[in-house]
């Protein structure tokens, strides 16, 4: 904190500069002031300070902006309700970073508040109710997409997750969680249990690649920690919440855990309600009984949170179990490889990671494997169970992974396995098309070059010679719909029987008989069209009232 003399002087200076700057603001502020402007000026000035190399930024109170005289600020007089305002923003702010200290200084002509407000930490941007702010000289507004990325460049050249905590000891670990360590470690190296009983906790640690030299890292608090060391990684955090939803959505349990997340883990799992699921096998009469979510599926996709999560980002991991069958795990980061279907295709280890420490170390105590092959073996299962394939959505900063936990369609599922030489990709990229998802423009071409789709983008659907396969004529018919010629012979026979018609009753009669993949506007968009082309054609033209008749001329 500084002295009363320092912060005159402080005041004295920023009065003498003329002019306001990024990281200084001047308000009247003669009574009150808006506490959302006070948050926004805060998120702004955290953000400039960090861009501009400086250590803090103020925000001034009882000061014109025009010509730096005092007027003087009544603005939360009563000390303790000036000091409640800490915590007041931390509840808005990212990792609730708040001010460093408020000020008063009380000069003849009134009193001057003065807040120093922190530079935001190296590599994380500063958010006030989840919008980033910052100043293009003396305007507040949004932080620009460049000014964020920047600041976020700042921690990708170092791994977050080697930091090491100084103020840390191996007493802010749980003994619990370093015992089920250590059995992990042995079970991965057999040949070394004979010197391994002969470590201290500090060797095993620094052998694991928990600790480096005996000190605390940031791996160590996540995986280790004793559940109230997680203030050490502030303003990151160590939260993972499960969260139960019904058919609607609207969430009826949930619980929140944190550090030992080696333990933690096993604690969320049993969390998962993962029924029973029966379903008639191909060629008998007696029901297969599988888990819903399998285990490894549910351990490979929450540690593979844990391991790839932004951790500069300050969000928590989410576990969303949906009643009606559907597993949701939410990371916050962008996903590192350019795609799901390359790593599939690679099957192998990633080249980069964004916490490399933190995925040594997991991999050293057995938490995930080192040869890459998760994900891929995640598809696998789920195809053998003829379950549809994990969801991967990659917005806003985030890694949402949706597992489903049942067989959609028992029957399509199981005869798409039997068409000839289908790879796993081949696969994946059929279910996208089930349902409805985007297709790449490589995955388009190879799907129509082995015939296996029709339509055109973004409204594909399976092909003939699948639906011959699979039995779903019925349904290639309803998603390929009446060919353009057919819809003009339905006009033709419309405009010949009743002598006139709208496209409104046009609508009525094509629309069910429209491709399915198609929404009701780009039903109604074709019919538009359709009537356009005929009109070209001169097989029809507009009458009175607007009316479409036949163009006997």
């Amino acid at each position: 904190m500084r002295t009363a003399a320092a912060i005159q002087a402080i005041l004295n200076l920023l009065r003498s500069q003329g002019i306001e700057n990024e990281v200084v603001e001047f308000k009247e502020a003669k009574t009150q002031y808006d506490f959302n402007k006070i948050g926004k000026y805060f998120s702004a000035l955290c953000n400039e300070a960090n861009l501009k190399r400086k250590r803090s930024a103020w925000l001034v109170f009882g000061v014109k902006d025009n010509d730096k005289s005092i007027v003087g600020s009544q603005f939360r007089t009563n000390r303790a309700d000036l000091d409640s305002l800490k915590a007041e923003v931390a509840n808005h702010t990212t990792g609730r970073v708040t001010f460093m200290e408020i000020y008063e200084v009380h000069e003849p002509e009134g009193r001057v508040v003065l807040f120093e407000i922190p530079a935001a930490p190296k590599g994380i941007p500063i958010s006030w109710k989840g919008h980033y702010y910052g100043r293009d000289g003396e305007e507040l507004n949004a932080l620009n997409l460049e000014e964020v990325e920047r600041i976020r460049e700042q921690a990708r050249g170092e791994d977050w997750s080697a930091a090491i905590i100084e103020s840390a000891t191996i007493n802010d670990l749980s003994p619990e969680a370093i015992l089920k360590a250590l059995e992990s470690f042995k079970r991965k190296n057999q040949h070394l249990l004979e010197e391994i009983d002969e470590w201290s906790d500090e060797t095993f640690l620094n052998k694991a690649k928990v600790c480096i030299k005996g000190k605390i890292t940031r791996t160590a608090i996540l995986l280790l920690g004793k559940s109230e060391s997680e203030h050490f990684i502030n303003p990151s955090t160590a939260k993972v919440s499960w969260i139960l939803r019904d058919k609607d959505n609207i969430d009826k349990d949930y619980q929140h855990f944190t550090c030992p997340l080696l333990l933690n883990t096993d604690e969320v799992y049993k969390k998962i309600r993962n029924l029973k699921y029966r379903y008639i096998s191909d060629g008998t009469l007696f029901p297969e009984e599988v888990d819903q979510y399998d285990p490894y599926i549910i351990r490979e996709a929450l540690n593979n949170c844990i391991a790839h999560q932004d951790y500069t980002l300050s969000g928590k991991i989410n576990v969303v179990e949906h009643e009606d069958g559907k597993l949701v795990f939410v990371n916050s980061g962008s996903f590192i490889p350019s795609s799901i279907e390359e790593v599939v295709i690679t099957d192998a280890p990633e080249p980069t990671y964004r916490n490399p420490f933190l995925v040594e170390a997991m991999i050293n105590l057995n938490m995930i494997d080192a040869i890459g092959s998760g994900i891929k073996r995640m598809f696998n299962i789920q195809w053998k169970k003829f379950f549809p394939m994990p969801d991967y959505e990659f917005v806003n900063d985030k890694v949402k992974l949706t597992i489903t936990g049942k067989v959609v369609d028992i029957n399509y599922a199981r005869k798409v396995a039997t068409v000839p030489d289908l790879s796993l990709l081949d696969i994946i990229a059929l279910d996208k098309v089930a349902k409805s998802k985007r297709l790449s423009a490589a995955e388009i071409k190879d799907l129509k070059s082995k015939g296996l789709i029709e339509g055109r983008k973004p409204n594909f659907h399976i092909s003939v010679s699948v639906a011959k396969v699979t039995g779903e004529q019925a349904d290639y018919i309803k998603q390929r719909g009446i060919d353009d010629e057919y819809c003009q012979k339905i006009i033709l026979d419309y405009l010949n029987k009743f002598g006139k018609g709208g496209r409104e009753d046009f609508e009525k009669v094509l629309l069910d008989k429209l491709p399915d993949v198609l929404s009701v506007d780009q039903k109604k968009h074709k019919i538009k069209n359709i009537l356009q082309k005929m009109k070209r054609e001169n097989k029809i033209r507009l009458g009175d009232s607007r009316q479409w008749i036949l163009d006997e001329v």
